[in-house]
């Protein structure tokens, strides 16, 4: 049986956090405004009393995960500023200023595959319930929401077919070699050659040369996919190493320009789809589709996320209304009477159709209603903010977990961040209230001098 955690235990030598850092700063308030007891009882959930090493407190976990998507932050940049920021700490829970990292720098992703998505709504929810508790955010803001989507790009580099046929047949060289397969040929240095002069014929406009060595390029790697399957032939243990890459390798090879259905865009991340939005800057995104949602009115805190939730396989954005607007209520605990979309969700799945309006409708539509639709094009940059400052715009995160974990991550962060400004507001006005502005003093003329 592991022994628990003693947290009554504190180093006397040293001052306490509260001592030296100011209890008026927006990271001390939110941290005292937050409960921790709720997010304790979410994510204490998956572990079990048991022998082995005791889990880390909850408290820091769920706190990383807050300061490293509020302050857009890697895992590696979050644990160097944890170390420095005195702030960072009293928010985590620590009693005393310390200058050792009480974790592995690899806990934090062992903490988020363990908690999912599922669980890692709790820090939304809880963003959305302080912003409720301090008055940034009504009840009324909650009943009429604006949603939206957008692409989440995966971070891969832009897939040609000369780049992910030369990945593939590196990869399986290099692990044919780690496994101690001989390989016939590898073809590494005429692979590279092709996959260089592809590029250079393509940006040329020369394409037939460009389709030969693509063409030469291919031959290669069906070569080297038939050499390792006659050598892995019978090994089953060497088979099951090798499976993964393989199927990844002959999808590549088989795939064409324009066939329709699942294509493979990243070896790393073969979850990735094309999307495309219409834009003129991107006309195709590689990454999934999320869908959003923040308040059609104007709350007093700012525009603050209801609902962000990753969506693979592309759906039709009509298709994805009904599941946003549940999960939306199953978030704040409030039923939506209106919801405001534009053109795009255009026969949509929600039942209600009179609490749809849609962009550029005029039935039914009074000057309060027609006043909230102006208001929807408020989201818009509000999925700007996540994007730039909030890590949704190129999501190193691995795999589909990876991908609905990092979309409410982003949104729990800028939620986090709009609070710390409300914070600092209420604070500022109640200095002003508290400590009136008396006029300054008088400037003293110089005396008058003798002429």
């Amino acid at each position: 049986m592991a022994r628990p955690r003693d947290e009554r235990q504190q180093d006397l030598l040293r001052p306490s956090l509260e001592q030296i850092i100011d209890p008026g700063h927006p990271l001390v308030r939110l941290a005292l405004r937050m409960d921790w007891g709720f997010l304790e009882a979410r994510f204490g959930a998956v572990y079990r009393a048991g022998a082995g090493q005791p889990p880390l407190p909850t408290r820091l976990m769920a706190g990383l995960a807050i300061l490293k998507h509020m302050h857009a932050l890697s895992d590696e940049a979050l644990c160097a500023r944890w170390l420095e920021n005195p702030y960072f700490q009293f928010f985590c829970g620590e009693h005393s200023f310390r200058h050792d990292l009480p974790f592995d720098r690899s806990s934090l992703t062992r903490w988020r595959q363990r908690m999912g998505e599922e669980r890692l709504v709790a820090l939304l929810e809880e963003s959305l319930s302080v912003a409720h508790g301090t008055g940034a955010l009504a009840t009324r803001d909650l009943e009429r929401v604006a949603v939206d989507t957008t692409v989440q790009p995966k971070a891969v580099a832009h897939p040609t077919d000369a780049r992910l046929t030369h990945r593939a047949l590196v990869k399986l060289v290099a692990l044919a070699r780690r496994n101690g397969v001989q390989l016939r040929q590898s073809y590494l240095r005429v692979a590279k050659r092709a996959a260089i002069l592809v590029g250079r014929y393509a940006h040329a406009h020369q394409f037939k040369r460009a389709r030969r060595q693509l063409k030469f390029l291919r031959t290669r790697l069906g070569r080297l996919i038939r050499d390792i399957a006659r050598k892995i032939e019978g090994d089953e243990a060497l088979a099951a190493r090798f499976r993964p890459l393989l199927l990844l390798a002959q999808r590549v090879l088989t795939q064409e320009q324009r066939q329709r259905g699942r294509k493979v865009y990243a070896l790393h991340a073969p979850e990735v789809e094309c999307i495309g939005k219409g834009k003129a800057k991107a006309p195709y995104e590689f990454g999934c589709k999320v869908s959003v949602a923040t308040p059609a009115t104007r709350p007093r805190g700012g525009q603050f996320v209801l609902h962000a939730r990753a969506l693979h396989g592309n759906p039709f954005d009509g298709h994805t209304l009904k599941a946003a607007i549940a999960d939306v209520e199953a978030i704040s605990g409030v039923a939506v009477k209106r919801i405001h979309v534009d053109r795009g969700y255009r026969g949509h799945d929600y039942a209600d159709r009179f609490k749809v309006w849609i962009t550029g409708q005029v039935r039914r539509v009074t000057a309060a209603i027609r006043k909230e639709m102006r208001r929807r094009a408020a989201i818009e940059p509000v999925i700007g903010h996540l994007k730039a400052g909030h890590r949704m715009d190129r999501n190193y995160l691995k795999g589909f977990e990876g991908d609905r974990a990092n979309a409410v991550l982003a949104a729990a962060g800028y939620n986090f961040r709009l609070l710390l400004r409300w914070l600092a507001l209420l604070l500022r006005a109640l200095i002003q209230l508290i400590l009136p502005s008396s006029p300054p003093p008088a400037r003293a003329l110089p005396a008058a001098q003798n002429a």
